[in-house]
């Protein structure tokens, strides 16, 4: 009999390749040998990780907002969850925003203008609902040699420029404030501006320093 993971590789294989090329979680955390798989590297739907003894690795899905601490066995990475053989799985629900941590190309490169015309009300006079991190200090994903700008929309606070130099970057790609020892204020609404790109996010109001799932802090601005 076809093993469980056979079968929905299998499905994988006949399902759009575009699906397999876009990210469904973040790695979080890597213990032990765990081939071809590194720190805050991007897994697609389709992605088959093996676990070798006493290795664990977390994953944190972009989509789903689950989190997931898996030991040993064979994974299969899902759009939402993972399929996993031989091993132990513990998942959490975390709090998180998909519009934070999926920022789509049109969103990352809209003009200034259009920025601020989203954090206008809506035609019911609703105000309209920026993405969410959950934690003060943002992992934000952009290119290495740029100078981000971090700037308060609803009230006073010093702005933060950060020069995202090579050295000072998680795997070239991500800079992380809580490294830095940098922080936003809880319940604040701030501009990330990066070049010509410009993008409104804020910080929920519960949001603590203490330590957060990358995956309710992620800002993906690249």
């Amino acid at each position: 009999m076809k093993s469980l993971i056979g079968a929905v590789v299998g499905a994988f294989c006949v399902a759009s390749p575009a699906l397999a090329e876009t990210p469904a979680a973040i790695v979080e955390d890597v213990q032990g040998k765990v081939d071809g798989i590194a720190f805050m590297d991007y897994v697609a739907p389709g992605k088959i990780i093996k676990l070798g003894p006493k290795a664990s690795i977390t994953l944190s899905y972009l989509k789903s907002c689950l989190r997931e601490t898996i030991s040993e066995g064979v994974i299969l990475v899902g759009a939402e969850q993972s399929t996993v053989q031989l091993g132990e799985i513990k998942r959490d629900k975390v709090p998180c925003d998909t519009n934070a941590a999926q920022l789509s190309e049109r969103e990352a490169n809209q003009s200034a203008a259009t920025t601020f015309r989203t954090m206008r009300s809506d035609a019911k006079g609703a105000p309209a609902k920026l993405p969410t991190i959950y934690g003060v200090a943002p992992l934000v994903q952009a290119k290495s040699g740029s100078t981000l700008v971090i700037e308060r929309t609803d009230g006073k606070e010093p702005t933060i420029t950060v020069p995202l130099k090579s050295e000072t970057m998680i795997g070239g790609k991500f800079y992380d404030f809580a490294k830095a020892g940098k922080s936003l204020t809880p319940g604040g609404s701030y501009l990330a501006i990066l070049g010509a790109k410009r993008y409104a996010f804020q910080v929920d109001a519960t949001a603590t320093s203490s330590p957060t799932p990358i995956v309710g802090r992620l800002l993906r601005l690249e």
